[in-house]
């Protein structure tokens, strides 16, 4: 089964490879205890993914990756410092020392896992299938037939998925996820095929009962990326995720971020 966020990671998988090889070694990546005794944490984010990172009104980077990493720091005992990254750079950033750890929807791939390590999942992310509760379907196949109408952002990366495992669906193609959801909401069309979680705000504008179907296309697992062989703070790391998922802090920030709990629970337990 194609996935679209993975053929997405794939095929640009080569060039973060070559970027981070090329990336001169003029930091090495800092070990825990050089973090600690700096009382900085230097934190990756990337301020285009909202909610994840946003530029809020005063122009400062915000977002749920942002107030993550705030309790990352808080339980280090040190300062946080958020260091802008975009989808080509963060990765070498991380693997050549320039910041400690790197957020923002890092989904865990063994591709990406040859030139950076992963802690446990922080959250994760449902390629999938918003309709309303009218609508019968179960299963995301079963809207490759000419009687459904996807309603889809022009350009977005489903598109071209729908073309290729839904080809029979009908396609009705706007410009944004607001006028989609709003789309969705007056009857227009029976579906949107997306990462269903990016769109919890745009859904609560309007009354009408939502319906995720429960057979996915893919789930996503996203965690925090640190350089090779970095074992202390990875192990620090995770033992601090499991602690911010089991006091429930991960929801709390998703739900003030997203608007809507997590479709699907990275799901805590004690060998998490």
């Amino acid at each position: 089964m194609l996935k679209f966020l993975k053929r997405a990671i794939l095929a640009g998988v080569g060039a973060v490879l070559s970027a981070a090889m090329l990336v001169p070694d003029v930091a090495a990546a800092r070990t825990l205890d050089e973090i600690l005794s700096s009382g900085t944490l230097k934190v990756g984010v990337n301020p285009t993914l909202p909610p994840l990172g946003i530029y809020d009104e005063t122009n400062q980077i915000a977002g749920f990756d942002v107030d993550f990493a705030q309790k990352l720091a808080d339980m280090m005992g040190v300062e946080l410092e958020v260091v802008q990254v975009g989808s080509p750079d963060r990765i070498p950033f991380v693997a050549s020392g320039k910041i400690d750890i790197v957020m923002g929807a890092m989904t865990r791939n063994p591709e990406r896992a040859k030139v950076i390590d992963f802690t446990l999942p922080v959250h994760t992310e449902v390629f999938g299938v918003l309709t309303t509760e009218d609508k019968g379907f179960t299963d995301w196949k079963e809207l490759n037939t000419p009687d459904v109408t996807l309603v889809q952002v022009r350009g977005s990366t489903p598109v071209k998925f729908i073309e290729e495992n839904l080809p029979e669906a009908e396609v009705l193609l706007l410009d944004n996820y607001p006028d989609v959801v709003r789309a969705l909401a007056q009857g227009r069309g029976d579906a949107l095929l997306d990462v269903i979680d990016f769109v919890g705000d745009h859904m609560n504008k309007h009354d009408v009962s939502w319906k995720i179907v429960e057979t996915p296309v893919d789930i996503y697992y996203c965690s925090i990326g640190v350089a090779k062989n970095s074992t202390n703070l990875k192990d620090w790391l995770n033992v601090a995720i499991f602690e911010l998922h089991r006091d429930g802090v991960v929801d709390d920030l998703w739900v003030k971020w997203f608007k809507r709990e997590m479709i699907r629970e990275v799901g805590v337990s004690p060998w998490f």
